[in-house]
């Protein structure tokens, strides 16, 4: 036992007894302060015995006894009490008062502290409560020991350990002031002269670490506060350099309203929580792989690693930082349903993407570059709640002065943070943000191709109507270079819409460079209006022209989501793969081409089929089903198998599946995959040649008028026919050669479209004077439609409108 000096809140003595014998027994572990307050205190006592310590233990609350509570309590039951009162003579009257309080929070019972000192009265309220949190940093300690010394017996003082925290001190800040009465042990553990302390929380909150501030500032914010107790284990920087662990306990007592008032701590050395050897050991094994990650995402991998299974982690995420972006490079679990919805929406490739406007918390973080660690019921956004609703912490990842990266950590169970997880989360931080910075520079070529295959890649898919559209793209896994796989979905004019995906030979920044040049081209052949065959071979002589030593590959796809009808065109490309509706999967006879920029006369067949409402329609690379271990045939097998067993309900769940089993790769994965719905019904459509008559006018009217009453379109007749008048007038004007007209009726609106042979586009006229003689027509198309515009066609345009249209009751 050891008989150092103790003083705290008016107790001169503490005394630990730990629970021994299978909970039937307290034993005394360590004794401290003034022994001539109590003497013959028991080194023994039995838990079922009459003593103020087994009665505290027993019942689970404090016992406060005042010196008479004290002297009746020992007249009851003289041969059981373990303690006896001394003040001068040993028949003198007594002023010591004592406290028994229980260690342990439910059903971890550890023993019991009595402490004891010369206030006849009693302890105070304040001392009370400061005493009460006093225990309960005896019994972290006493947790830290049965950690460390697991299998022994009851932790004992020579163990080199102090089970009492005697450096310690109280204080009481006024919420409402800011003003703090603290107790001179506590401005000793920061190494605050007396006379250099104002009374403000400021002054001490100054001397902490910066990455403890945030925590420190939950604790001592008065809008943030809860009437619980809470706790916290931080560090101090103190005058000459140390750093030091120190242990908060403070309870919050709140006036008549709930509101916070006061804030009464307890504040203590903490040095038995400085991380265990364990710790070190990880922090130095993580060191030593990160020296030979030569990738970003092998780094990533690591960090990841590393954290979930030693913290028991829900999810560990690091990403990079761009321009307004976090572009996730490695996470864990690898399912998109693990993350929350923001991530999932932005889930483009084989990590999220994801915009950092939806994450202000993750803004400030980042900004401050201090770790950030969010407790339970913290009020963040969704995009982080669900990343660790029961504890997140947000790792900046710093290098050579600025923030290179990100690293995320949650918890689903309530978590507290300890001091041993601070410390290891503040060391993988540096030690990653380091190697990521290396890894920068050992693979700036493998990061240009990836930000340009990142840049030019459709960040989102379009809403289709009839049918549902997603895409993965998995970067390959052996190597430095990226290759020059893309996919694109195309809205086109009519209902339909265009699905390509296509591989750029090669793994190089050229690669990516040539894939996005094929990408733009043949978008912008789509939008012109040309059939597939033509966008096709157009950007295959696109191609040639370029005089490069790269061929690509390109499977392009047309399809009328109202019709049904699929018109495909192969470029030396995998064919697409059919799910039909009752399961049946199998690859589309599709008749090829040779790849674009090998011939530039090169002929690309075209095939037409039909798709029935539930089909899934794929489109992939080569990556996703070749390798080295793997051919083709049984590749494609694989994909077949998948969707057959697949639910086409959920298509990014379907996607998600057919990636995820790949594992290694040798190339790049693209994966494009359609779920065609159909629309509510098929659109009524006829078509009328326009001929270069004088009445040419009169007869597209006639014909329209005849047309929309077959259909039952009666109230809108008169503005089709005002609509048809003037398109039609404007094309025989202003164009030579073929004019056509077609209408086409849907669900709820009425197209009218006039084709002619000019590719100029008509110009609204910003005004009109009365005296001219033309030009209001297009105006009056504006005033009677509710939308009209021009688009391009293979050697020509077209020009149409749309009225709303509503089927006639009855």
């Amino acid at each position: 036992m050891t008989s150092q000096r103790f003083a705290f809140c008016g107790a001169e003595l503490a005394a630990v007894y730990v629970v021994a014998d299978q909970g039937r027994e307290l034993h005394l572990a360590e004794l401290i302060g003034n022994r001539g307050v109590l003497y013959g205190l028991p080194a023994i006592l039995a838990v079922a015995g009459h003593s103020p310590a087994a009665n505290a233990f027993r019942s689970r609350r404090p016992l406060w006894l005042t010196s008479k509570e004290l002297a009746t309590f020992i007249e009851d039951d003289p041969h059981h009490v373990p303690t006896r009162v001394r003040h001068g003579a040993p028949d003198a009257p007594s002023r010591i008062s004592l406290g028994a309080l229980p260690l342990g929070h439910g059903d971890q019972e550890l023993g019991c502290l009595i402490v004891a000192g010369d206030v006849g009265d009693g302890f105070s309220a304040d001392d009370r409560s400061l005493l009460e949190l006093y225990a309960d940093q005896v019994a972290a300690g006493l947790e830290s020991a049965a950690v460390r010394f697991a299998g022994r017996k009851a932790p004992q003082a020579h163990l080199g350990q102090s089970l009492v925290p005697h450096h310690g001190g109280a204080f009481i800040l006024e919420l409402r002031t800011g003003r703090m009465e603290a107790h001179a042990h506590v401005l000793e553990l920061l190494g605050l002269p007396p006379e250099q302390f104002d009374g403000q929380v400021e002054t001490l909150l100054a001397c902490a670490v910066p990455d403890d501030m945030p925590a420190l500032m939950a604790i001592v914010e008065p809008d943030q506060l809860a009437a619980a107790d809470q706790q916290l284990a931080f560090r101090i920087r103190r005058p000459n350099g140390e750093l030091r662990w120190l242990g908060l306990r403070c309870r919050v007592e709140v006036d008549s309203d709930g509101r916070p008032q006061r804030v009464l701590g307890v504040v203590a050395d903490a040095t038995y929580l400085r991380p265990s050897a364990d710790d070190v050991s990880l922090v130095q094994r993580l060191s030593a792989t990160l020296a030979g990650a030569a990738t970003i995402r092998e780094v990533s991998r690591l960090v990841v690693t590393a954290l979930r299974e030693p913290l028991g982690a829900a999810r560990v995420a690091v990403g990079e930082l761009e321009p307004e972006r976090l572009i996730v490079t490695a996470l864990d679990p690898p399912e998109p349903d693990a993350w929350p919805e923001v991530w999932r929406s932005e889930w483009r490739s084989e990590w999220p993407d994801v915009s950092l406007s939806g994450l202000p918390t993750l803004q400030s973080a980042l900004r401050g570059g201090h770790m950030s660690l969010w407790p339970p019921g913290a009020a963040l956004e969704p995009g982080l709640l669900g990343v660790g609703t029961g504890g997140l912490a947000v790792l900046p990842l710093p290098a050579e002065g600025r923030i290179v990266g990100v690293c995320l950590v949650g918890w689903d169970a309530e978590h507290r943070f300890g001091p041993e997880e601070r410390s290891l989360l503040t060391a993988t931080a540096g030690l990653a943000g380091q190697a990521l910075l290396r890894a920068h520079a050992l693979d700036a070529r493998h990061e240009l191709a990836t930000m340009l295959q990142r840049s030019l890649l459709p960040r989102k898919l379009p809403e289709l109507p009839g049918g549902v559209a997603v895409a993965r793209y998995l970067p390959a896994t052996a190597g430095l270079e990226v290759g020059g796989d893309w996919y694109d979905v195309i809205p086109l004019s009519d209902g339909h819409v265009a699905f390509v995906i296509g591989d750029v030979q090669g793994h190089s920044a050229g690669a990516a460079t040539i894939m996005g040049q094929m990408r733009t081209a043949v978008r912008a052949y789509a939008v012109e209006g040309h059939p597939p065959d033509v966008v096709v071979a157009r950007a295959n002589r696109l191609l040639v022209g370029m005089e490069t030593d790269l061929f690509a590959t390109c499977g392009y796809v047309d399809l009328d989501m109202e019709e049904g009808i699929a018109r495909v065109v192969r470029a030396g490309h995998l064919p697409p793969i059919l799910r039909h509706p009752d399961g049946v999967t199998e690859e589309m006879a599709v008749e090829g081409g040779p790849p674009l920029g090998v011939l530039a006369e090169a002929q690309f067949p075209m095939t037409e089929a039909g798709l029935l409402p539930g089909t899934l329609l794929i489109l992939l690379t080569d990556g996703l089903v070749e390798s080295a271990r793997m051919p083709l045939e049984e590749g494609v097998r694989r994909v077949c198998d998948v969707l057959a067993a697949a639910d086409p309900a959920d298509v990014g769940g379907v996607a998600d599946e057919l990636v995820l089993g790949v594992g290694l790769r040798d190339d790049d994965v693209a994966l494009l995959l359609l779920r065609y719905d159909g629309t509510l019904g098929r659109p009524m459509r006829s078509h009328w040649t326009v001929w270069r008559l004088p009445n040419a006018v009169m007869h597209a009217r006639r014909f329209t008028a005849r047309t929309l009453r077959s259909w039952g379109v009666v109230e809108e007749l008169d503005v089709a026919l005002l609509v048809v008048s003037e398109l039609v007038t404007n094309a025989i004007a202003h164009t030579q050669g073929e004019v056509g007209m077609d209408l086409i009726l849907s669900e709820d609106r009425l197209r009218i479209a006039v084709n002619d042979a000019s590719p100029r586009s008509p110009v609204k006229p910003v005004s009109v004077s009365w005296e001219s003689t033309g030009g209001r027509g297009l105006l009056i198309v504006e005033a009677t439609t509710t939308a009209w515009g021009s688009v391009p066609l293979s050697g020509g345009k077209q020009v149409w409108a749309e009225i709303p249209w509503r089927r006639a009751s009855g």
